[in-house]
């Protein structure tokens, strides 16, 4: 009889163990390597890489010139220049002629001896006025300060013929207005509201310059209402346009509170050039900056619409430059610069010359000596280009303050492309190249004892001949327009003031100490 055999017919090696296949695609090493890292391990040695490259490219950057030797990481220098002190800027002009930080995402050049501020002003090939990221968003990338080429130019040959002796005499009426009754308001705010007590000028100065330039570029189509708003909230634009400062906008920052007071200036201004164009087209009067340049406009207008209907028209009929008409937006935003241009620069050069000419009564005598003379004694006696040219040691008192405190101590370019600078170094695209004025005014070989207030040095000295290192207005093909303007306009005031106004300044020991706002006030 046949048996039946309980058996397992498996193969011994089925069930044997063997290790797993090595694992050779892409996928498999990159998990296997992700594995090994924390979330924790992977920020940190991200944090590093970018840290090094920050490192590496400001080394790179840096190459043979001037400068610390690593960057804090990301921020660079911005807590200690949050807060910029006088001594740090000299120290880093005396460090050599070139120099460089590097602030956040920003790698800056500083141009320090006169040839190398020079050389960047005059390099327009190579860069462009930009003063900081964050003016772009205030003034407009279509400003015209920020353009190039034609663009530029086209703007520029309409604006040159309103700083000519005839136009700047035609502003001088409505200079003398504000300063009429400014300096009432002095006397009631010193007198009466403070019983004689000392207070700080500084505001009301600001206040003051702001009502000049606003009545001297858009004469009477603003109101005395919107020129206090814009005085009053300027400081707030100052504050967003410091060299160093958060390079996008976050609300309820500096730069917040600067776009929101830009934006009512450029609404304010747009209004003024509207009126502007009604008023000059049914034969208004030129009596401000923004005047002559719409009518200006509109005679281009008048004389293309004749040559476009083949009217014979006779060569003397035809303005003497052609230019385009320009929008309300276009003539608010040109308007805006001069005021971004002055307000500041003026505030600053008015502080410092009262309290200069109280400091030294001697100088204050020979201004109101001499006032009065060009006026044949009559104090009383109305602005003229005539008795301003006459002012021979008050300009002279103008000019010193504007070398000794210059307002502007420094010019911000940005490197459209890489900049040779020199020989051995090139700036790279992208980079902000600033050229300083301060050392070029207080070169002890061109100025002798340049830390010292000396008027004389611009009658009886060789300082008019130093055409080179008189950079208060910049130079090249940006520089500043207005800068007649701009001193006949500290003459005037401290010729009236002279007359009608006696003052004390009460020092304290930092009264001659400098303090960087933008531009330079006493502390």
């Amino acid at each position: 009889m046949a048996s039946v055999i309980n058996s397992n017919f498996a193969s011994p090696l089925a069930n044997a163990k063997y290790p797993k296949p090595l694992e050779t695609t892409a996928e498999g090493f990159f998990a296997r390597l992700c594995n090994g890292f924390s979330g924790l391990n992977l920020a940190i040695t991200i944090l590093l890489l970018l840290i090094a490259y920050d490192q590496f490219k400001y080394v790179w950057n840096k190459g043979s010139i001037v400068g610390p030797a690593w960057k804090m990481p990301f921020i660079g220098p911005f807590l200690s220049s949050v807060n910029p002190k006088m001594d740090e800027y000299k120290a880093k002009w005396a460090s050599g002629e070139l120099s460089c930080v590097s602030v956040f995402h920003k790698f800056v050049v500083i141009a320090s001896s006169r040839d190398m501020a020079r050389k960047v002003f005059n390099s327009p090939m190579f860069v462009k006025p930009c003063v900081v990221d964050v003016a772009y968003k205030l003034l407009r990338p279509t400003n015209w300060v920020f353009l190039d080429g034609r663009a530029h130019v086209d703007y520029r040959k309409g604006l040159n013929g309103l700083f000519t002796r005839q136009a700047l005499e035609t502003y001088l009426p409505g200079q003398e207005e504000v300063y009429d009754k400014y300096f009432s308001r002095f006397i009631e705010i010193s007198q009466h509201e403070n019983g004689g007590k000392p207070i700080p000028y500084m505001p009301i100065f600001r206040e003051l310059m702001c009502a000049v330039s606003c009545r001297t570029f858009v004469g009477h189509y603003m109101s005395d209402a919107a020129v206090k708003k814009i005085a009053d909230d300027y400081y707030k634009i100052t504050a967003a346009l410091e060299l160093v400062n958060f390079p996008v906008i976050i609300p309820f920052t500096k730069t917040w509170y600067g776009k929101k007071a830009a934006d009512m200036v450029l609404d304010e201004f747009t209004i003024c050039a509207a009126k502007c164009k009604a008023r000059m087209a049914v034969g208004g009067s030129i009596t401000c900056i923004m005047d002559g340049w719409v009518k200006s406009m509109q005679d281009s207008q008048k004389y293309r619409e004749k040559v476009a209907k083949g009217i014979a028209v006779d060569e003397k009929e035809k303005p003497p430059m052609l230019l385009r008409e320009f929008s309300d937006y276009e003539i608010a935003q040109t308007v805006f610069t001069f005021l971004f241009a002055s307000q500041d620069a003026t505030s600053s050069a008015s502080t410092w010359l009262f309290q200069l000419m109280a400091d030294r009564p001697e100088i204050l005598d020979r201004v109101r000596e001499e006032n009065l003379a060009v006026r044949n004694g009559d104090k009383n006696q109305r602005f003229s280009m005539d008795i301003l040219e006459k002012m021979t040691y008050t300009r002279a008192v103008i000019k010193e303050t504007l070398r000794y405190r210059p307002p502007v101590i420094m010019v911000p370019y940005i490197a459209k492309k890489s900049f040779p600078v020199t020989d051995s170094y090139t700036a790279p695209k992208g980079s902000m190249v600033i050229p300083s004025v301060w050392p070029a005014l207080h070169d002890p070989e061109v100025y002798p004892n340049p830390d010292s207030f000396d008027p004389e040095r611009w009658i009886s000295g060789d300082a008019e001949k130093a055409v080179k290192n008189w950079l208060v207005f910049g130079t090249g093909p940006h520089y500043c327009l207005g800068q007649t303007y701009a001193q006949l306009n500290l003459m005037a005031m401290i010729g009236k003031a002279s007359m009608h106004l006696n003052w004390e300044h009460h020092v304290t020991p930092k009264s001659e100490d400098i303090k960087v706002f933008a531009t330079i006030f006493p502390m």
